[in-house]
């Protein structure tokens, strides 16, 4: 009798591992060189990080400001044009993650219960 192997449910990498980071599961993986990146995994950047780039711009997901600062706070480690070449549902992925991060907990917590 033949048995049928059924994919692993891959939950955990659609959820933050915890407040400060959160893995972003490629729907167009990037190509660098041989290496296929399927996920990436951000972490919520210190004060130094977004020195250049207004907070505003990143709250609004600013394309701009998402190419300055998702190079500082990913790994594997984008390059501004691996982060130009993203896909679009990929881009809006991250600008949400990153607009997370600039929340509060207080904020976070409110959001939920609302």
């Amino acid at each position: 009798m033949a048995t049928e192997e059924k994919p692993k449910a891959a939950a955990a990498t659609a959820a933050p591992a915890d407040d400060n980071t959160n893995v972003i599961e490629l729907d167009a993986p990037i190509k660098r060189g041989t290496t296929e990146i399927t996920e990436v995994t951000l972490r919520k950047p210190v004060s130094g990080e977004l020195r250049g780039v207004s907070l505003m711009d990143l709250a609004q997901m600013d394309v701009l400001a998402l190419r300055k600062v998702l190079p500082r706070i990913s790994n594997p480690s984008l390059t501004d044009v691996e982060v130009g070449n993203l896909d679009p549902a990929d881009l809006m992925q991250c600008g949400v993650a990153v607009a997370g991060f600039l929340l509060t907990k207080k904020m976070k917590q409110n959001s939920l219960e609302a």
